[in-house]
Formats: C-alpha cells, sequence, structure tokens
C-alpha cells in the first residue's frame, strides 16, 4: 500500500513537473505533495546483510538503488534479480572497488564495462549508472563514463563506528526532500540504521524512490557523463 501511494505521487510529478512545495487542487482542496527521498547502498551485495535489507526493505514497501562492487557478484546473482524483481535501481561501483581517477581509459573500461556486463548477464537489461568509489570524478571519467554519474547529499559515515543510532540520528537531521543518503549493505549495523531511517521517515510522510525516479520527478533528463547528487 504505500509503495502504490509513493507511486501515485510520484507520477503527479512526472505529469505536472512540480517544484518542491507545489499544492495541487484536488475537488477543491490542496494537497501537499510528499516529500520525496533516494535511499542508495554502496559496496555489496553481501550474502547476509543484503539480504536481510532486501527483506526489510520489501516489509516497508521501500524501493532502493544499490551500486554494486563486480567482484561481489558471483554467488550473489540471487541477489542481483531479486534486486531486479523487487523494483530496486542497479548501479555500479566498479569491479575492485577501485579510485576511478587513477585509472588508464583500458583499465576504466575493464572496472566498469565488466561489472556492467555481469549485471546484463543476470538481469538481462538495464544502464547501470555509475557511482566512482570514494566520490572521485575528473574530466576523464566523465567522458568515459558512458552514463549518468551518481554522488549523494547525505552521508552518515556509516562504515566509521556502526552505531547504530547515530548513524540514523544524522540521517534524520540532515534529509530534506529531494536528498539523496548514501550508506553501504556490507554491515548489519548500516542495515538496522537504514530501517530505523526509513521507518520514521515514512512517519514524517517522506516516499522513497530510486535516484532514476527521483531525478525524473524532478524533470530531469538524465546525461552521460553529468554529475548527480
Amino acid at each position: 500500500m504505500k509503495r502504490k501511494v509513493c507511486s501515485l505521487i510520484l507520477a503527479i510529478f512526472l505529469l505536472f513537473l512540480l517544484p518542491e512545495g507545489t499544492a495541487l487542487p484536488a475537488d477543491g482542496t490542496a494537497e501537499v505533495v510528499a516529500p520525496l527521498v533516494a535511499l542508495t547502498f554502496d559496496d555489496g551485495p553481501r550474502t547476509d546483510a543484503t539480504a536481510r535489507l532486501l527483506d526489510g526493505l520489501a516489509l516497508r514497501e521501500v524501493p532502493a538503488t544499490f551500486f554494486v562492487v563486480g567482484n561481489r557478484i558471483a554467488g550473489n546473482e540471487a541477489l542481483i534479480r531479486r534486486m531486479r524483481d523487487e523494483g530496486h535501481q542497479i548501479g555500479v561501483h566498479t569491479f575492485d572497488h577501485v579510485e576511478v581517477t587513477k585509472l588508464s581509459r583500458p583499465d576504466f573500461d575493464l572496472q566498469v564495462g565488466k561489472t556492467r556486463a555481469l549485471l546484463a548477464s543476470i538481469t538481462g537489461e538495464g544502464e547501470f549508472w555509475l557511482r566512482p568509489p570514494y566520490g572521485k570524478i575528473d574530466g576523464s571519467v566523465r567522458q568515459w563514463a558512458d552514463g549518468p554519474l551518481i554522488l549523494w547529499s547525505v552521508d552518515p559515515e556509516d562504515w566509521k563506528d556502526h552505531d547504530v543510532n547515530r548513524i540514523a540520528g544524522h540521517i534524520l537531521s540532515h534529509v530534506q526532500d529531494g536528498d539523496i543518503i548514501l550508506m553501504h549493505d556490507i554491515f548489519n549495523s548500516s542495515v538496522d540504521a537504514a530501517l530505523q531511517a526509513v521507518d520514521a521517515l515514512q512517519a514524517q510522510g517522506y516516499c522513497f524512490v530510486t535516484v532514476e525516479q527521483l531525478l525524473q520527478a524532478r524533470g530531469i533528463v538524465p546525461q552521460a557523463g553529468e554529475l548527480y547528487r
């Protein structure tokens, strides 16, 4: 039911391409469009943590965006297919989690292209946008990316101390309409914090969307080599 409501709100955004906070008339009354946020996860998949995260997101009817590391795909193909089947967006975080600004063109193509090929062989489709490890981007990366580059606007540094309450609290105190939240699905503490934050934000009226849906709702046509945060 929650996803249906958020899908309706997203459809309204796509139909009217309204700016933030615009009220829609409905039978003579005004309805405020719910704030949207994109929850994203890097570095997975990891068999236990990612599976538990997918369980929690499914229970809450929340889509997310997963930027996967290619060398962690083997043995976790079922998780990738589950991401696809449950409406999550899948992107690339290189094959070996390397700093792409230090790569030659052949090495960049291997790190990104190999991961995209693996994902395509599992899902059968997809553009698989790139999130560069460490958020490092330069002119060469923009030129070679062959798709949008996705960063973030809220970073609770969930890798730092694995403190569930601190991580969730950081998200709740910093998040705004249109934000992209950075987390990692290789830590069980991050899974707990993410689901805690989801519960709180849903109670506040937030709707969760993928990064692609968020850009669409803002009337943005993603361009190859362009940076979005």
